[in-house]
Parts: structure tokens; sequence; C-alpha cells
């Protein structure tokens, strides 16, 4: 998964969710099963109490079952599931309930820690519920409640999908998950990025995980897990931007005892100030700040007075050389450490400067 773009200086379009699509689909399906009717276009009520059309396609009716698809429409969203066609069998069943089975692009969980049991389809519990209440009303106009209904939820080239997000590490095989919980997708939204933050710590736990390597993405942890190869995937986590959200998680799990944590300069220099969230569009890096800080550590005005010359963060390592005993690097990661143990005061915290070469500091307490 990767950081949020920056964001548009424009009205944004929103869009929805994989699991408001999916519902629209099993309406459509189970309508023209009971019927022998195509609807190209079905109504949802979603979550949130908003009621949205969808189009509907590529048909199929027999007397024992029937598909449809739709397209996903993230909006203006940078979704990886934005355009993806979901589609939706279903087969009426003996049992009065409703079953839910995975189809071609679907992930399956194979790791406990997340909210559906392994060995399930990845599809989250309020697409279940959305399905379902579509699945009983039908059933109910239609003196059918002798009946369950048998859903089968595929994603046209969903497994190739799944390998743009963190599914794997979360134990999410075969394919993407049905998501949503209010049936919208916010544009440049951080929710779905903090949740799958919070989701790859409950992995972590319940798979007897104690410490925790975090760090801002790909690039970063693949040099800090050099300094830990024996540390497994699910106990890696990219914190994006939220560090707050992420220290508030581990901090409320009292299993965690330890976390190496990687951050590269830009971040380090925001998150030094107290900055929480460092995306660019919300924090800028304070250069004044910085300067500050090279004074306290001893460093002489011509020094202090260049880094305000600087138009990036990351050209602190033309003034300072990116080296272990550079008194400059120590004092900045010792002002993010304070902030990040302020949230989490009782885990151990291994804090590491990571450059663009790959090298690395280590705060020294």
């Amino acid at each position: 998964m990767s950081e949020l773009q920056d964001i548009p200086d424009k009205p944004l379009r929103r869009g929805y969710t994989t699991g408001a699509c999916a519902t629209a689909c099993v309406k459509g399906a189970l309508l023209g099963l009971v019927t022998q009717e195509i609807n190209k276009e079905v109504a949802v009520t979603l979550p949130i109490g908003e009621t949205v059309n969808f189009q509907l396609k590529d048909f199929f009716i027999s007397e024992n079952q029937c598909t449809c698809t739709t397209i996903k429409d993230a909006g203006d969203d940078p979704d990886v599931t934005h355009l993806a066609e979901i589609t939706a069998t279903v087969v009426l069943n003996n049992t009065k309930e409703i079953i839910f089975k995975r189809g071609e692009g679907v992930g399956l969980v194979t790791l406990p820690g997340l909210e559906i049991a392994v060995g399930e389809p990845a599809i989250n519990p309020v697409p279940r519920k959305m399905m379902a209440t579509v699945c009983k009303k039908i059933l109910s106009d239609y003196n059918l409640e002798t009946h369950g209904v048998t859903i089968i939820i595929s994603v046209k080239e969903g497994e190739r999908i799944a390998k743009k997000t963190l599914n794997s590490r979360l134990g999410i095989l075969y394919g993407i998950s049905i998501l949503g919980t209010s049936g919208i997708v916010t544009p440049f939204s951080a929710a779905s990025y903090i949740a799958s933050i919070k989701q790859g710590i409950d992995v972590a736990i319940a798979n007897k995980t104690t410490t925790l390597l975090i760090n801002s993405g790909a690039r970063s942890e693949k040099i800090i897990r050099k300094l830990f190869p024996n540390t497994p995937e699910t106990a890696c986590i990219h914190y994006g931007n939220w560090i707050q959200e992420t220290f508030e998680k581990i901090n409320s799990i009292p299993e965690i005892t330890e976390v190496n944590m990687g951050i590269m300069l830009g971040k380090a220099a925001k998150l030094a100030k107290g900055d929480m969230n460092t995306h660019s569009g919300k924090t800028t890096w304070d250069k004044h700040f910085i300067s500050e800080l090279a004074k306290e550590a001893g460093y002489s005005n011509k020094i202090t007075e260049s880094i305000l010359t600087l138009n990036m963060a990351g050209r602190l390592r033309e003034i300072f050389i990116f080296a272990q005993q550079e008194k400059f690097y120590q004092l900045l990661l010792q002002k993010c450490y304070s902030h990040c143990k302020k949230i989490a005061p009782n885990i151990s915290l291994n804090l590491f400067l990571i450059n663009n070469n790959g090298e690395h500091i280590k705060y020294t307490l």
C-alpha cells in the first residue's frame, strides 16, 4: 500500500465501496433469480441511510441461479479497486441461512486476528450485513422465507489488484477484500489506511508477536529488515503518515513490548516538532524549528542560518554528515523518540533514521 498522493485542488467526487457494489450485485441477481427478469439498475440503501442507484450488467439467469456484475466507481479517490468488475452469483438453498462463498479474485482469510474467521472469504462484517438484509427482504417479498441464499462474490483480476495492497501481510490470500463501513468512499480519506494499520497490528498479536517493526513504507522497511532479518512479515507495519494512530493502537495492546521504528529524514523533521501526521498535505517541515534544534545541539550561527536556505528537509544531509556520531541527528531522533513515547510509554522503542542510500543512524539514549 502506498502513501496518500497529493490532494488535487478541486472539488472531489466521492465513490462507493466494494461492499456497496457487491450488495447491488446480490440484489440484482436475487431479484433476477426469483422473477426470471433482468434488472439493469437497482437501488441500495447504504449504512449511512442514503439510497444510491447502481448500474448492473452481464446478467446470466437460469432456473437455479443468477449472476450479474457492476463496475466499482471510487470517485476521485486513488483507490486500487477503482473500475474493478465485481460480480455476484446467487443460489437459493434450503438452510434458511445466508451463506457467503468466495469466487475468483476475492481473498481468503488464512490468519487469525481479523474480524472474519480463518477459512472464510474476505468479506467484512458490514458488507455481509448489507447483503443479508437485501436477501431477507427479497425472500420475504416473494414468500420464500423457507429458503436461504448462497452468495458467491468474485472480482475480475482481483488477485492482481490485491498485490497493490497489504492483504497478503494480513493473511488474506488470492484476492481483494470486500470492504466498507459506510458504503461511501471519501476521496483521499485516511480511514482505509488507518484501518489497515490497526488490522495489521491485530494480526501480528493474534500470531503471537510481541515485537513490531514499523516503517513509513516498503522502502524504509527493506532497509530496517536487514537489521532484523528474522522478523516475520506479519510483524511489519507500515504507518504511512499516521504515527499518532499507530502508537495509539500499539499503546492499547499490552502484549506489545518492543517496537523497532524506521523513519526517513523528511518525516523525522516533522515528527521532531510534534507533527504526528506527516502527510505533505497536512504539514510542512519547519526550517526555523530545525535551525533552533541545531543551535540547541551546539552548532555555529553559520550552520544554523544555512538551514534557513534549504527548500526541503532531505537536504539537511548537505549540512550534516549522515553518521551515527553527528549530534544534530541524535538530537533530532531524541525529539522524535519523546513524542512517540508520550503516546506509548510502556514499550521499548528503538528508533532508526534512514536515508535514501540505505544507511541508518540508531538513536542512542
